[in-house]
């Protein structure tokens, strides 16, 4: 799991990180509020020890975007973003989760008790700004699965 695209860069070379082929790389905090501006930084590569040893495909969720030449099972645009309180904010380490294309179903398998604990210990404080171009972004942007638009450019 990485916090967000400076974490994930600086852990991915390293033959330390505790990763299986199996498991699932989550990337969070580079949706439209968090990066701010959801650039293309969704693309986790498969982490090199892993590569070395012939894996060429993972399960990689995050709820930003990249551009349209990265290949594998990538899930993107999760919405809401972890930044304002989505549930990939609180996705952990170990944590199990489910992915059923078929459905377009992706959920963390975190019981009500936990994910309460977790809320609690570790409240989410959206990012802000307190004047200019920022805040009207940040005050306004739709979450991907609306366009990342402003919400006052949108009709109704």
């Amino acid at each position: 799991m990485f916090e967000n695209a400076e974490d994930m860069a600086s852990r991915m070379d390293r033959d330390d990180l505790d990763v299986k082929a199996d498991d699932i790389l989550v990337l969070k905090n580079i949706g439209p509020k968090g990066a701010p501006g959801m650039p293309e930084a969704g693309y986790l590569p498969i982490p090199k020890k892993l590569a070395r040893a012939g894996v060429k495909d993972m399960v990689r969720i995050s709820d930003g975007r990249m551009s349209g030449t990265a290949a594998g099972t990538i899930v993107l645009h999760v919405t809401p973003e972890s930044a304002i309180g989505g549930p990939l904010a609180w996705v952990q380490t170990g944590d199990r989760i489910r992915l059923d294309v078929d459905a377009r179903r992706l959920e963390l398998l975190v019981g009500d008790g936990e994910m309460a604990r977790r809320k609690r210990e570790r409240p989410v404080s959206e990012p802000r700004a307190s004047r200019g171009y920022l805040k009207l972004f940040l005050d306004t942007v739709t979450q991907a699965d609306q366009g990342v638009d402003f919400d006052f450019l949108r009709k109704g």
